[in-house]
Order: structure tokens, then sequence, then C-alpha cells
């Protein structure tokens, strides 16, 4: 596997080809709300961009960051021994439809982030490698796979937090209340104020009562295409 290496503040991480990172997941870690007492698991971690964000931020008390790709898994671990972040993050190679209370406890997560992957199985032209592929279309895992995992993860009053395509929204809701957990916070992502979204990050709380809020929207660049502020905060 070629590597090739990121700096990410003073934490030096490794990609590949196959397993890299998108705006998305910087929105993510951003939206997830991670204090220093937190304990997090980041579902669909890939080579672990959201981990490493909350360690350069938030520095939280524990994550835990599961893949089912070896690859991705290795990539993560090189980075977390690298930077001595073995007290802090915690790669997991599993499948998130069969953890096993071995691996991780049930009910003992505070947060639970997932960028999942976007489309369903057999929709559209499926490009790239056998492994972008996994991580694009639902292959090894879907929607409700991943709602399902959260649920058995999440303490009771956890959240999990979520990104993916507006077209999905129905599907996320829809399966985070199937399994006891509450959409309560919804945040649609523009490219630009006279775009379509292009993302929603969603918060559902496991055990909470109904009601839902909308948020301001997310913009991420101004008429002359520069970084909105907020967007720059973010990405700093």
């Amino acid at each position: 596997m070629e590597t090739e290496a990121f700096q990410l503040g003073k934490i030096k991480m490794y990609v590949s080809e196959d397993h890299r990172f998108g705006t998305d997941a910087f929105l993510l870690a951003y939206y997830a709300g991670v204090r220093s007492t937190s304990v997090v698991c980041d579902l669909c971690t890939g080579c672990g961009i959201i981990p490493l964000i909350f360690c350069k931020n938030a520095k939280p008390q524990l994550v835990y960051a599961m893949d089912i790709q070896e690859e991705a898994v290795a990539l993560l671990q090189k980075t977390v021994n690298e930077n001595g972040l073995q007290n802090i993050v915690q790669p997991i190679l599993c499948d998130l439809r069969n953890i096993p209370q071995s691996v991780l406890a049930y009910e003992s997560v505070d947060i639970v982030t997932a960028n999942p992957p976007y489309m369903v199985s057999g929709s559209g032209f499926t490009k790239g490698s056998e492994a972008q592929a996994i991580a694009r279309h639902e292959i090894l895992c879907t929607v409700d796979d991943v709602c399902a995992a959260a649920a058995k993860l999440l303490k009771y009053g956890g959240f999990l937090k979520m990104c993916n395509r507006p077209d999905r929204l129905s599907d996320v809701i829809c399966s985070m209340r199937e399994h006891k957990i509450e959409p309560k916070n919804l945040t649609f992502v523009f490219n630009s104020i006279n775009d379509r979204p292009w993302l929603f990050l969603i918060s559902g709380k496991k055990g909470a009562a109904p009601g839902m809020v909308v948020e301001k929207p997310m913009i991420l660049r101004n008429d002359d295409k520069s970084y909105t502020e907020e967007y720059s905060k973010i990405y700093e």
C-alpha cells in the first residue's frame, strides 16, 4: 500500500489513494461537539481523519475508530503510533454489523460519529477501486446498519452525529427513529447561497422525546467564491 503523509496541525497522518478524506469529514468533526470528557466511536472511520481532528482540537478522553477495511485501519494505526496517540485513539478492525462486546462494550459511548457510504448499492456508476467503491456505496453497510450499531454502542442520552446527502435524509431519519435515536437537530450545508444543499448534518439522541430543530444553513463560500468566516474557522 503506497502511503502519503498529510500534516494536520502537529499531527502527521497517513492517507493512500484508496483511503483519503473530503470536506464532509471536517464539517462532521466540527458538528460533533466532542469535549475533553467524551468517549467517542467513529464508525466507517477510513484513514481516521475525524478522530484525528478530535485529537487536534477537543482532545477527548477516548476515541474508538472502527472500519471494516484492513488497509484503512493499518493507515490509522501507523498514524497513531508515530504521533503517540495510543492512549486516546484505538483503531478497531471490525464489521459494524457484528460488533462483539469483547471488542467494544455496548452502551459505553457518549457520542457516535458516522460519515457512511452515501450511495445505495447498485445505484449509479461504481468507479475506482474496490476499496473506493466500499467507501462510497452501501456494499458492506447501510444507513440502517450504522444506526443499529450506534444504538448498541450509545449510552442512554448519548448522541449519534451523522452526515449524508440530502436525498438520503428520509432514510436516515426513519432509521434513527426505528432504533430509538430521536433526530434532534438538522443543518443543511450549501456551497453558496445560490446552490442547493449538497450535504446535511444531523444529531440524534438515544431515548429522547420527539422534536427536531432545523438550524440555520451552513454556507461554505461567499459570492466571490472565498470561504465564509464560519467555514474558515472550521477548516483552520
